[in-house]
């Protein structure tokens, strides 16, 4: 997978940008605030239809300006493609593919994206919902069906929590709880199947990552966590394993006015050498998991959907100490999978160039 062209227009602090890109590597160079992360950010939003910094697409459009549109032309094995996502003031976004309309859902999985930031480096001591989100977002672009089963679960859990919340006010009866429960089992138990089938793809390409970072010293070991298991096998039937807990928790639930067990309260366990990573690994350790665990993403994505992803690097090279860096781009430029980097020093990479190199000052890019 690889794009051709990215173009902007009242995005940020771009009034106009057309860009080629290089088929390997993309280095953007310059200060701090200069436009950089705008680059990567624009080619994420086309990826997911999100942005990773923002939730509200109005932050996208330039300062006063009536709206704003990203443009991509790419390639899906071998297919050439192009997205167009404009953006308004006052109506809601259009997102084109190929010239034809289609609805947000049917965007995932059309351009696949791995990103690496600074924030990336909290995902194994951070809240178990850094590390959901990064487990869905790496199988949405895998299996369409997934992010729809996502979003159904979603609103199946927002019914039951409001209905929770009226049983509780005496506004509803406790029998009406049925019908959600039928449908929240059927939806977590197809998201937690995926799950569980990505974390044991998952466990073995990160191991292998991580073995080849720390010059096999280290093991890293994935498992996924089910809430409320309590280490207990309940994997072969999950059906009657949710059914009883909905059942032994239903007071609780009313009272809480929440749902407290399902998919959205799971988590992945990680660990080196059988040590937990989040509580009792070192801070490199911590680092090498996550950098294992993005090399592990773009493997897993390949081998799910025939090619490698576009990897965006944003202002990660400076987290990293000179052995991860090497490890990292030695590894970009050996599987030659297009990758985006932003920094602020040329000093961060070999003195011989790796690709082609962008200078960002003020919303201007140069070669």
């Amino acid at each position: 997978m690889h794009i051709y062209t990215l173009r902007l227009r009242n995005y940020r602090n771009y009034s106009s940008l057309e860009l080629t890109f290089d088929p390997n590597i993309n280095v953007f160079l310059g200060p701090n605030a200069q436009g950089k992360t705008n680059v990567i950010e624009a080619v994420y939003y086309a990826s997911l239809g999100r942005s990773h910094r923002t939730s509200t697409d109005n932050d996208l459009i330039s300062w006063e300006m009536p709206g704003g549109s990203i443009s991509l032309d790419f390639d899906r094995l071998g297919v050439q493609n192009r997205l167009d996502f404009q953006f308004s003031q006052n109506k809601r976004r259009r997102i084109l593919l190929n010239e034809h309309p289609i609805r947000p859902k049917e965007l995932v999985g059309n351009l696949n994206t791995v990103l690496f930031s600074p924030e990336d480096l909290f995902l194994i001591k951070g809240a178990p919902a850094g590390r959901r989100r990064f487990l869905d977002g790496e199988i949405s672009q895998a299996s369409p069906a997934y992010y729809h089963e996502l979003n159904k679960y979603g609103k199946i859990i927002t019914q039951r929590n409001n209905l929770l919340k009226k049983i509780r006010e005496r506004q509803a009866g406790i029998d009406m709880l049925e019908l959600w429960d039928t449908q929240l089992v059927d939806s977590a138990v197809k998201i937690v199947t995926k799950r569980l089938a990505a974390v044991k793809k998952l466990n073995m390409l990160a191991n292998l990552m991580q073995r080849r970072i720390s010059g096999n010293i280290e093991n890293l070991a994935i498992t996924y966590d089910i809430h409320g298991a309590a280490g207990e096998n309940v994997t072969n039937d999950l059906v009657s394993w949710y059914n009883k807990e909905l059942v032994a928790h239903r007071q609780v639930d009313i009272m809480r006015g929440s749902t407290g067990r399902g998919p959205h309260l799971d988590d992945i366990i990680l660990t080196v050498n059988g040590i937990n990573l989040r509580s009792f690994g070192s801070q490199g350790q911590q680092r090498t998991g996550v950098l294992s665990l993005k090399l592990a993403e773009l493997e897993f994505l390949r081998s799910e959907t025939g090619e490698y992803p576009v990897l965006l690097l944003d202002d990660v090279m400076s987290e990293l100490d000179v052995s991860r860096r090497t490890k990292l781009l030695e590894f970009i430029r050996h599987e030659r999978i297009q990758t985006m980097i932003t920094a602020t020093d040329e000093a961060y990479f070999p003195s011989e160039k790796i690709g082609t190199y962008y200078r960002v000052a003020a919303g201007v890019i140069t070669r």
